[in-house]
């Protein structure tokens, strides 16, 4: 027998790769300065007094994920701000210089274990705050390329120590806008990351966006943007089925950089928000229902892990209606598993979620085939 086809080569084990899938839905929190300033992409130019949550409940996110049969969370510990949810040593724009001090990502950890949450966080390479001469995102010239510095690449990973030296075990590491790093970059931090919490599955954003591959289904690994990675990222999109030549398969060949090949295993976790934005802003509400079980459902036929972004208003807690949606969505959906039709990473029609979901075709249309 191959076991080298059977278990890929492939940093992780196939037993802890299989233990990450049988996770199968978490939860991403998008909550700091954009749930503030309105701004996704946050230019990192307001005043950290800006963040200023007054009935702040990290305890309370964890419950919510609980109740709603979510196995982890994803923590956005910095997004594009810069604005970092813990007391960060390097830098002054953090939770700790704010209008409320709370260590977010500390409180969380607490949280997650006295509710046997797994625990992950999410960390942008994006940065319009921290740049250290560092030319990205918003401060990009129309037409040209950004980049990083290696000053900015040495406050990263000092960074990303703290947090994987700081806050206990986690589940998975998300890196995203990886291809700043450059190959050498995100070599030294997949190594680090490795080294620091070696059972961790770390995922290198594949990005948002079609090809003509398929990148947002699935189909294609941006290897230029982001290898290596434990897993692969499908953002505000689901994989396309499996089983058919130029469709979702986590078995991957790798090209090494010096012309070598070798067979990988890369599990898929799909991730997009409850409503239309990752952070909370007033108007948007929850999608229905039965679009989210059909998400929920496809991610289930397809063998890929749902990551839903469940953001925090800026009083510092989950919305009701967010709430009352998760708790809706784990009712129906344990009422279809209860019937035993889901099938799981299998490529035939056997899972019958167009059967049991109505809205299934419309979700496909709107997010996906």
């Amino acid at each position: 027998m191959n076991t080298t086809h059977q278990h890929g080569e492939q940093r992780l084990s196939i037993v802890k790769l299989k233990a990450w899938e049988a996770l199968q839905f978490g939860m991403f929190i998008h909550f700091g300065m954009s749930t503030y300033d309105g701004d996704e992409c946050s230019r990192g130019d307001k005043p950290a007094t800006l963040y200023a949550p007054d009935r702040l409940n990290v305890d309370q996110w964890v419950e919510v994920a609980r109740d709603a049969g979510m196995k982890y969370v994803v923590c956005g510990a910095k997004h594009h701000s810069g604005f970092c949810l813990w007391p960060t040593r390097h830098t002054d724009y953090h939770v700790g210089k704010s209008g409320n001090r709370t260590d977010v990502i500390g409180a969380l950890a607490q949280a997650c274990e006295r509710n046997q949450i797994q625990l992950g966080v999410y960390y942008a390479s994006w940065d319009n705050h921290n740049t250290f001469g560092s030319v990205v995102g918003n401060h990009v010239p129309a037409g040209t390329r950004g980049f990083v510095t290696q000053a900015y690449l040495d406050f990263q990973f000092a960074q990303v120590e703290e947090l994987l030296t700081q806050y206990g075990r986690m589940v998975e590491v998300w890196i995203d806008i990886p291809q700043l790093l450059g190959v050498e970059g995100r070599s030294r931090q997949y190594q680090q990351i490795a080294s620091l919490q070696p059972d961790a599955a770390v995922m290198m954003n594949n990005g948002f966006g079609m090809t003509d591959k398929g990148v947002s289904s699935g189909v294609e690994l941006k290897y230029d943007f982001v290898w290596p990675t434990d897993l692969l990222s499908i953002e505000r999109s689901l994989p396309a089925r499996m089983g058919k030549e130029g469709e979702y398969t986590p078995w991957r060949t790798v090209s090494g950089r010096n012309g070598e090949t070798k067979r990988c295993y890369i599990p898929a976790e799909v991730c997009d928000p409850i409503g239309r934005e990752w952070f909370c802003i007033n108007d948007d509400r929850p999608r229905s229902v039965r679009e989210l079980l059909g998400m929920r459902l496809i991610c289930a036929e397809r063998g890929a892990n749902l990551l839903l972004s469940v953001p925090p208003d800026q009083h510092g807690l989950i919305p009701r209606h967010y709430i009352d949606t998760l708790v809706e969505l784990r009712r129906l959906y344990e009422g279809v598993e209860a019937q035993g039709i889901i099938q799981r990473n299998v490529g035939t029609d056997r899972m019958s979620a167009q059967q049991v979901c109505p809205d299934y075709e419309a979700v496909k249309e709107t997010i996906g085939s």
